[in-house]
This record gives structure tokens, C-alpha cells and sequence, in this order.
């Protein structure tokens, strides 16, 4: 969160995150303004791992209400199949947000165990929501 407060992400800024990085988009957009957030194995609980509860992000409830209403569109993508996060995580997000929701069975934890570095959904999805060919 420190790092994205430093690039200053404002209304005019997509906050695209992975896993920990999906979190803490969704942490900034609890207390800023951005125009939308693509989040690819997000969570919302520390699911018992010592590292996350150490963030710190899980500490407190969050905000639901002004993390979705910081931002005009939220876009989710899900895996059945992911390794790190049982699915009841991203699905429990969508309800709280009411995100777009992409949800695959074959994705894992989207690129991180097999070293598959294209995600062509991202921009794509990105771009319909803006309106670009």
C-alpha cells in the first residue's frame, strides 16, 4: 500500500494486482479514489498464514462499502484449481463488491506456480470496460 500511495495512484489510475498485490489494491481503495481494480487471486482473510497475518491487513474488518464506491468498476478473476486460495475467498469478495467475475478451474494461483506470464484477459477485459478496440 505504501508503494502505490508513493506512485500516486489517483481517480485516473487502474490498480491491477495479483494474490497479496490484489489485496492490497483492494486495502487502497478503501481509503482512495481510482478508477478501477482488476484483482487475480485476491482474499480476504489471513487463511492462517503466518506471513499475512503479520501484513497487518487483516487486522481490522474492512471497509466493503468504500472500497467499492472508491472506484467506478471492479474486475475479478478467479481459479477453482488455485493452490493458496480455496475458492469460497474470491467468491465471498464478488458478493461483498459485486465484481465483474471471471471464475476458471484451470488457472492455479494464474501464473505463479508454472511460470506462465500471459494473462491476455487482463487487457482485454480492461479494455472493454473503457471502450477500446
Amino acid at each position: 500500500v505504501p508503494f502505490i500511495k508513493e506512485l500516486g495512484a489517483d481517480e485516473n489510475t487502474i490498480l491491477i494486482g495479483h494474490s497479496s498485490g490484489a489485496v492490497a489494491a483492494l486495502i487502497y481503495a478503501e481509503g482512495n479514489k481510482i478508477l478501477g481494480s482488476v484483482l487475480v487471486g485476491v482474499y480476504h482473510t489471513h487463511m492462517n498464514n503466518k506471513d499475512e497475518k503479520n501484513s497487518g491487513y487483516f487486522d481490522i474488518p474492512w471497509d466493503w462499502g468504500a472500497i467499492k464506491n472508491n472506484q467506478r468498476w471492479i474486475i475479478q478473476f478467479a481459479s477453482t484449481d488455485d493452490p493458496f486460495i480455496p475458492i469460497d475467498q474470491p467468491r465471498f469478495i464478488h458478493e461483498k463488491l459485486s465484481t465483474e467475475y471471471y471464475e476458471s478451474n484451470d488457472q492455479g494461483h494464474f501464473g505463479s506456480m508454472d511460470g506462465k506470464v500471459e494473462f491476455p484477459e487482463v487487457v482485454s477485459t480492461i479494455k472493454k470496460r473503457l471502450g477500446i478496440k
